[in-house]
């Protein structure tokens, strides 16, 4: 059953991956952001996701603490890292509204959490996965987050062009004044 589901996850998340690449090299056919709501890219982008997370959940359950990393470093290192890491991925889509989290546009924000990096929920995401990798110790769950974390890492490449078209000047002078991450 573990295998199963695992390599679930993994398909899942290279086929997001490729839809990302995809998205950066034929951005007039871009799949992320999505045209409109209703629109396949935005369904199959949105039902991947949802169900690598699942996946992670159910294979953080079966298969819990079976790697190599010590309890102490587990919950003193890996429990802050996911608390920061959510904390920043919870104040980016407070800041940003959930539209545009889902990649409808809804507005420009350079505030909160966005007058410090472009890209606060991606940058939260990646510190919450590195802190779940270590609480879980399983690399049944490590290995597909650390796919999404680089899915979530070259994410913003496919956004920018988005963005430009979107919002203009104002979004290019943002981006000269604001790092992608840190």
């Amino acid at each position: 059953m573990v295998p199963i589901l695992f390599y679930s996850n993994i398909l899942a998340n290279y086929v997001m991956l490729a839809g990302v690449i995809y998205s950066i090299v034929y951005p007039a056919k871009r799949i992320w952001p999505p045209p409109h709501k209703r629109s396949w890219q935005y369904t199959a982008t949105w039902l991947l996701f949802y169900a690598t997370i699942i996946l992670d959940l159910v294979l953080s359950y079966l298969t819990w603490n079976t790697w190599c990393i010590s309890f102490e470093i587990r919950l003193f290192l890996g429990v802050p890292v996911s608390m920061v890491g959510g904390m920043l991925v919870t104040w980016g889509i407070y800041t940003l509204g959930l539209s545009n989290t889902y990649g409808i546009r809804n507005g420009f924000v350079s505030k909160g959490p966005y007058q410090f990096t472009r890209n606060p929920q991606y940058f939260g995401d990646i510190i919450l996965f590195t802190g779940i990798s270590l609480v879980v110790n399983s690399l049944y769950v490590a290995i597909p987050l650390l796919l999404l974390a680089i899915t979530f890492f070259i994410t913003p490449l496919a956004e920018e062009s988005w963005l430009y078209e979107q919002y203009g000047d104002e979004y290019n002078k943002y981006k000269n004044n604001t790092s992608r991450f840190f």
